[in-house]
């Protein structure tokens, strides 16, 4: 008789960037927003068979529609920022579960439990950032038209865009609720647009009226419940040098070392890499084993360890 083993399947944690959700071009509609998300539900599926998987995902253009949005009405009041951080949560986690039952199920997998946990994450109300907003949320604009805009805006690869506060996360309110259920073998999404943020108040949390970027926020996460390899999702192929350049070069494989020294290069944009590649090395440094960025569309593929960049000690 064949053995079984009796060993845990490996921790995988996927970070799906909010703007892989809506792809260039796209007005982000429900719909488009769901087929699109069938690409990385369909690998999350195949994936569930080897690896138990915690989902986080951002919501930098979802969340800054809904501020568009409600600035454009004074029927009804306005939602402080951390609010909206929540709505997104609640419609991006179902926005992705959905897609992922209907993946496992064409597989025939029945009885993969599946859960949307809203999440705080504390931040320190004396974090730098609040001086200085840096965050890009909501969609890019030209810049004749960011001349007009009432709120402040930086550029980005893809164009101008809104920025707003973002501290940095100091640690996950319900990881040890994450970490119970992953040893149950659900499939977990958390921890949405980088989580409520909040700052302690004696036994309680308030909130804050920020933005916490998803990357730095799934790699404490990935720190605090221990996962053996942290995949951050988004929509180019990996880490490039000279981004968008002729000289454009992508790497591979690199180490904390090498990577520093580009950072000090200013190779990546603070709008765009620079966050990623900072989670990458935060979870690497803090003892992870492997951290990669890669391309939606290649998720499983780097997973495997056939695409993407890959960050090792």
């Amino acid at each position: 008789m064949k053995k079984t083993s009796n060993r845990p399947k490996p921790v995988l944690l996927i970070a799906l960037g909010g703007n892989a959700l809506i792809r260039k071009g796209q007005t982000g509609t429900a719909g488009q927003q769901l087929e699109n998300l069938k690409v990385p539900a369909k690998q999350i599926a195949r994936l569930s068979r080897d690896y138990r998987i915690i989902i986080t995902h951002g919501n930098g253009p979802q969340v800054g529609n809904l501020m568009l949005q409600q600035e454009c009405c004074d029927t009804v009041e306005r939602m402080p920022l951390e609010i909206l951080v929540a709505q997104t949560q609640g419609q991006i986690g179902y926005m992705i579960e959905s897609t992922l039952d209907e993946a496992l199920m064409e597989m025939g997998i029945n009885a993969q439990p599946l859960v949307s946990l809203i999440s705080y994450v504390v931040i320190d109300e004396q974090d730098p950032s609040f001086q200085k907003p840096s965050k890009p949320i909501g969609p890019a604009f030209d810049r004749e038209k960011a001349l007009t805009l009432p709120y402040p805006v930086i550029e980005t690869p893809k164009g101008f865009r809104r920025v707003v506060v973002s501290p940095k996360p100091v640690t996950i309110v319900e990881k040890r609720e994450i970490k119970a259920l992953i040893e149950k073998d659900f499939i977990v999404i958390c921890c949405g647009g980088g989580g409520i943020p909040v700052v302690r108040k004696g036994r309680t949390f308030d909130g804050v009226d920020a933005v916490i970027d998803k990357d730095l926020a799934s790699a404490r996460l990935a720190e605090e419940v221990g996962v053996d390899l942290f995949v951050i999702a988004t929509d180019v192929q990996g880490v490039a040098l000279d981004f968008g350049k002729p000289t454009e070069r992508f790497l591979q494989t690199i180490s904390l070392e090498e990577i520093s020294r580009h950072i000090l290069k200013d190779h990546f944009s603070a709008g765009a890499m620079l966050p990623k590649v900072e989670a990458a090395m935060q979870f690497v440094s803090g003892g992870g084993a492997q951290a990669v960025i890669t391309h939606i569309e290649d998720l499983e593929a780097s997973v495997r360890g056939k695409a993407g960049t890959r960050f090792l000690h």
